[in-house]
């Protein structure tokens, strides 16, 4: 029988574009120590650790056996997570249900990134225009089209999309982990930054950055006794599709993966509002106009609706749902961390550790993973067991 789990700690490291003074296993430990501090744990605690990043972002293999050590994974039951951009919301679904099966008691979950390493992640961004216009692999482009579609079906509008970039960064000032911090953002400002692929703006598109995050997960028994306020998981869905190359079936205006992963776990739990039910959500949004394309799939509003949301500040700090208080991804994206730090930070949100981020009276949040049109993974937080 599975058993009750909840997060007890989280670390992260000050998120970067380029950490010169840190290798990976470096950056993992500034992490991991980060987080036994946070539980009051050493690291002869852990019983397993799972690590997980985009090893094709830095060109380098097995970066889990290079990292194992800083994770305190020495000699410890270990397991490597690379699912792409959801790499690190699996992998905080697999702590989840790693500690449930009874395997484990403690078990810390480590995602960490260092683009400043590689040159794959840039080579994509500026992949061949004739190779890749079958193809569309590379990220902006690939959002470029995606969000056309989405605007012409949905009717948002760069301005929508540039109070979200406002809104995140805003956010971001208040975390200190934040790798964006860019005070008196404006919309003006974000339309008037240059364009990287219509109707994309720089300040519309997340960074390259160079961080780690940790979480530490414990079964009911050990979680009472070492945690105030543990962050129990409720309930946790993974959808991940297979199409072809070029084949994007699942962009911003369909995208069936959220869809179904939200309708499984809303049902599980009996959600039938999610902007009412959530006083949280942590959601994955690489471009600006996911952001608002999430607000529909996910069901806080009826399909077209996103602009509204943004417009009326439903989604604001202090709106009825704030989305992101961390800033998000579009303030701080080390890709193999950024799932876990949507897991961390709606930890921290109900351990009531979140500072100038910190929403009051947080019960329940809303974790999302998300990659490239065809993968999501949701994860439901609570304060209540």
């Amino acid at each position: 029988m599975k058993r009750n789990v909840a997060i007890i700690g989280t670390g992260q490291t000050k998120h970067v574009s380029k950490r010169n003074d840190a290798n990976q296993a470096e950056m993992v430990f500034e992490a991991a120590s980060r987080a036994l501090e946070d539980a009051q744990l050493e690291m002869k605690d852990i019983d397993a650790v799972i690590t997980d990043n985009m090893e094709l972002f830095e060109g380098r293999a097995l970066p889990d056996m290079w990292v194992a050590e800083g994770a305190g994974a020495y000699l410890k039951h270990q397991l490597k997570i690379a699912t792409g951009g959801t790499s690190g919301s699996s992998a905080a679904i697999a702590g989840y249900y790693t500690t449930a099966s009874g395997l484990f008691d403690i078990v810390m979950v480590v995602g960490f990134e260092k683009h400043s390493d590689g040159h794959t992640f840039a080579g994509m961004a500026l992949a061949d225009p004739f190779w890749d216009r079958p193809v569309a692999s590379a990220a902006p482009g690939n959002f470029a089209l995606s969000i056309t579609e989405y605007m012409a079906s949905r009717g948002v509008t760069q301005e929508q999309a540039a109070k979200v970039a406002v809104k995140a960064r805003k956010n971001a000032l208040n975390n200190p982990y934040a790798h964006l911090h860019i005070p008196d953002l404006t919309v003006e400002k974000v339309l008037n930054s240059r364009y990287i692929a219509y109707p994309i703006h720089l300040f519309d598109m997340c960074p390259q950055s160079d961080g780690a995050c940790a979480i530490i997960y414990a079964s009911e028994k050990k979680a009472k006794e070492l945690c105030e306020n543990p962050a129990w998981v409720k309930a946790a869905v993974t959808r991940h599709d297979t199409p072809y190359l070029g084949d994007h079936i699942n962009r911003l205006a369909t995208i069936r993966t959220i869809r179904e992963c939200c309708n499984i776990i809303y049902k599980k739990l009996g959600i039938t509002n999610p902007l009412k039910q959530f006083d949280v959500a942590e959601i994955y949004e690489p471009v600006s106009y996911a952001e608002m394309a999430w607000y529909e799939a996910m069901g806080f509003c009826k399909e077209g609706e996103a602009g509204k949301l943004i417009d009326e500040g439903v989604t604001s700090m202090d709106g009825e749902l704030p989305v992101n208080p961390s800033g998000g991804v579009l303030s701080t994206n080390p890709v193999g961390a950024s799932g876990v730090i949507r897991a961390a930070e709606g930890a921290l949100q109900i351990h009531g550790k979140g500072g100038k981020r910190q929403v009051p009276d947080v019960e329940t949040v809303l974790v999302h993973g998300y990659g490239v049109y065809t993968w999501c993974d949701v994860m439901v937080l609570s304060s209540n067991l």
